[in-house]
C-alpha cells in the first residue's frame, strides 16, 4: 500500500538481529502473486548461513502452505563452507533467469541473509590476504553486491521478469554499516523493519517512514492498482509522520496541552500502526482491501485535513461521503 514492489524491481528489507524478517520473507514467498492468473509465476528462495532449525522451519512452512509447488529453494547452512555461501545467490539468480527468460515466467527472488554472504566475502578475502576496505570488508564489495542485485529486471521483447527482495540484518541496527549502506546505493529503495514496533507486538514491524520504493509510481494508479492509490498513500504517510512527531511532544507537555487537530493526528498514528501496518501471518490482503482500510483510517480525520487528495476522489471513495451519496 505505501511501498509497492514493481515487476523487475530490487527492493531490500533492512532488518536487525532477533526481528521476524524470516517470517516476513516466508509470508511474501507464500502470498506473492501476479495480477491476472494468465501469466505463470515462480518464487526462487535462497537462504545463506542459516541454522538447521531455520532451514527446517522454512521447508515446513513451504510444505504446509503448498508454496513449495511453485518454488525453487536453495539452502546454505551455517556449518557449510564459506565458498558455498558465495555461490548460493548466483545459483539462485541463474535459476531465476532461466525460468524468466527461457520459460517466460515472472520470478520473485528472495535472498536471506545478505549479511551472512558479506561475512563470507570478508572471510575469503582475509584468507586470500587481500587488502581490506571499510571495517575489514573487501574493497570490491560494492562491485560484488552490484553483480548480484543488478541481475533483476526485464528484457525488451522477452515475456519474463526477475524481481528481487534481498534481506539483510544490519549489524548493531546501524543503517550506516557498509552492508546496508552499499545495498541502499545499488537497489531501488528499502523496507525497514523496526525494533520499537516489534516490542509493541506489531507484526510485520515495518516502519513506513524511512521505507521507500523508488519505482512505486510506475506500478500504481489507474490500470495497475486503483486511481486513488498514490493520493491515499501520500495522505496516510503525511498523517502518520505528523502523529509520530507529536508523540515526542506529548512526552514533554502531556496530551491535555494538544489541540483537537493534534489529538486526532496522534490517534491516527496509533490506528495506522495497529490496523494498517499490523497484518496477521496468514492474512492475505488484496490491494483493494488495503486501500479501503486506508480510507477507513482517513475517515477519522476531518475532510478539510485531507489536503493531498483531490476532491473528486474524496467524494468517490470517502466512506462517510460515499454512504451519504447512496442515501440521497
Amino acid at each position: 500500500g505505501t511501498n509497492t514492489l514493481v515487476r523487475g524491481q530490487k527492493l531490500p528489507i533492512f532488518s536487525g538481529a532477533g526481528l521476524p524478517h524470516n517470517n516476513v520473507a516466508l509470508q511474501i514467498a507464500r502470498q506473492a502473486k501476479v495480477p491476472g492468473s494468465t501469466e505463470s509465476f515462480a518464487v526462487v528462495f535462497a537462504a545463506m548461513g542459516i541454522t538447521k532449525e531455520e532451514a527446517n522451519y522454512f521447508m515446513q512452512d513451504f510444505e504446509r502452505t503448498g508454496a513449495l509447488e511453485r518454488a525453487v529453494v536453495f539452502l546454505n547452512l551455517a556449518d557449510d563452507p564459506a565458498v558455498e555461501r558465495i555461490i548460493t545467490p548466483r545459483l539462485a539468480l541463474t535459476t531465476a533467469e532461466y525460468l524468466a527468460f527461457e520459460l517466460g515466467m515472472h520470478v520473485l527472488v528472495i535472498l536471506t541473509d545478505m549479511t551472512n554472504y558479506c561475512e563470507a566475502l570478508r572471510q575469503i578475502g582475509a584468507a586470500r590476504e587481500e587488502v581490506p576496505g571499510r571495517r575489514g570488508y573487501p574493497g570490491y564489495m560494492y562491485t560484488d553486491l552490484a553483480c548480484i542485485y543488478e541481475r533483476a529486471g526485464m528484457i525488451k521483447g522477452q515475456k519474463g521478469s526477475v524481481t528481487q527482495i534481498p534481506i539483510l540484518t544490519m549489524p548493531g541496527d546501524d543503517i550506516t554499516h557498509p552492508i546496508p549502506d552499499l545495498t541502499g546505493y545499488i537497489t531501488e529503495g528499502q523496507i525497514v523493519v523496526n525494533r520499537d514496533l516489534h516490542r509493541k507486538g506489531i507484526y510485520p514491524p515495518i516502519n513506513v517512514l524511512p521505507s521507500l520504493s523508488r519505482l512505486m509510481n510506475l506500478g500504481i494508479g489507474k490500470g495497475h492498482t486503483r486511481e486513488d492509490h498514490k493520493k491515499v498513500s501520500d495522505q496516510m504517510y503525511a498523517g502518520y509522520a505528523e502523529g509520530n512527531d507529536l508523540r515526542g511532544l506529548v512526552a514533554i507537555v502531556g496530551k491535555d496541552a494538544l489541540s483537537e487537530r493534534d489529538r486526532l493526528l496522534l490517534e491516527f498514528a496509533d490506528l495506522f500502526e495497529n490496523r494498517f501496518v499490523r497484518q496477521g501471518y496468514d492474512e492475505d490482503r488484496t490491494i483493494e482491501d488495503t486501500l479501503n482500510l486506508g480510507w477507513d483510517l482517513l475517515a477519522t480525520l476531518p475532510v478539510e485535513q485531507l489536503t493531498r487528495i483531490d476532491r473528486d476522489l474524496i467524494n468517490k471513495y470517502h466512506p462517510k461521503l460515499k454512504a451519504g451519496a447512496k442515501k440521497e
